[in-house]
């Protein structure tokens, strides 16, 4: 039996495996499922059925405040934010060769949380809360392109990269921990609730704002997968093939900070999603990246949806974080991930 899809016109011709494609396919609807069903339950209960109606255009003046303004930009956002973590990290741990590498764990999480709380503290009286995401995707920007310098000696190996990028992330916690005992009760209050991870309160406007980037990045990761598949062979290997190894390195850590600095700054410290979705698609699709990149996101969006549904739903009248149910989940997860490589 072909395991391949053939594809042939005027412009591209290729092949793409049909496992992939299937499991891709059972993702989408089992996303659109759980964002129906996500919508549907809540304080107010609506019917599945009203949801789709709704959706697709039907009059539902009951129930448009509570689908429009409430709960979908909400879902969108999770969505976005999912995606991009679970995306940022599949980078990572392909150009690291590490499966515990993720935004969180070497430190471009840290350094968006910093920023957004000094931010937080020293600023929100004079600016508006709106300009946060920008504090916290340059607080992203920066101590990423520090870990880099620190980690350059005649190029940035992965192993190097990853123990400067633990050790930055140690001062860059300690230094928001300061910022915190530091700062009044009600600065401490928005920032713990940002540090935790919350999309609550999301409306169109952080839809609107972080989806052209979202759709503009991601898309890049594919570029990616050239350098992927040679530096797997190993450095020496690479450069023998012509590969332009630092060049591709920069390119790839580019865009996993983007989209990671992207994810923090709308959605806060939601942890493990980079290191987990990864590691799921990987388990269902093999160790394709070309087909890991769709995976990823649509693994790492459902996890956040799903999360935010039971966060705001299993403690009524209590909406708590998203990041408190994942990293309920997430560190669990990370110690299976330490106790299976232990011995290498």
């Amino acid at each position: 039996m072909n395991k391949y899809m053939i594809f042939r016109n005027r412009f591209v011709s290729g092949k793409v495996e049909k496992k992939p494609v299937a499991f891709i396919a059972l993702l989408v609807l089992f996303l659109c499922f759980s964002m129906v069903i996500g919508l549907s339950v809540g304080s107010t209960w609506i019917s599945p059925l009203e949801v789709l109606q709704h959706l697709f255009g039907a009059e539902s003046i009951n129930h448009a405040f509570t689908i429009d303004v409430l709960r979908l930009p909400r879902m969108v956002l999770a969505l976005l934010v999912g995606a991009s973590l679970g995306v940022a990290g599949l980078i990572l741990q392909e150009m690291v060769r590490n499966p515990l590498a993720a935004p969180d764990i070497i430190g471009i999480t840290s350094g968006a949380s910093v920023a957004a709380v000094t931010y937080i503290a020293l600023f929100s009286g004079v600016f508006s809360l709106g300009y946060l995401p920008l504090a916290a995707m340059a607080g992203a920007g920066l101590v990423s392109i520090m870990i880099y310098l620190l980690a350059w000696r005649n190029g940035v190996t992965p192993i190097r990269l990853v123990l400067i990028g633990i050790g930055v992330a140690a001062v860059m916690d300690a230094l928001t921990t300061m910022m915190i005992v530091f700062s009044p009760i009600n600065t401490t209050s928005q920032a713990y609730t940002w540090l935790t991870g919350s999309v609550y309160g999301t409306s169109w406007e952080d839809v609107t704002a972080m989806a052209p980037w979202v759709l503009i990045i991601m898309p890049l990761a594919f570029l990616c997968t050239r350098a992927v598949y040679v530096q797997q062979f190993g450095d020496d290997v690479a450069m023998s093939l012509g590969a332009k190894i630092q060049a591709q390195r920069f390119c790839m850590i580019l865009i996993s900070v983007g989209l990671a600095g992207l994810a923090v700054a709308y959605a806060g410290g939601v942890g493990f999603v980079g290191l987990m979705a990864p590691h799921i698609g990987r388990f269902f699709v093999g160790r394709s990246f070309a087909a890991l990149v769709p995976v990823s996101a649509l693994i790492g969006g459902w996890m956040v949806i799903s999360a935010d549904v039971i966060a705001r739903t299993a403690f009524l009248p209590l909406d708590l974080p998203v990041g408190v149910l994942i990293s309920g989940i997430g560190a669990p997860f990370f110690l299976y991930l330490l106790y299976r490589n232990r011995r290498r």
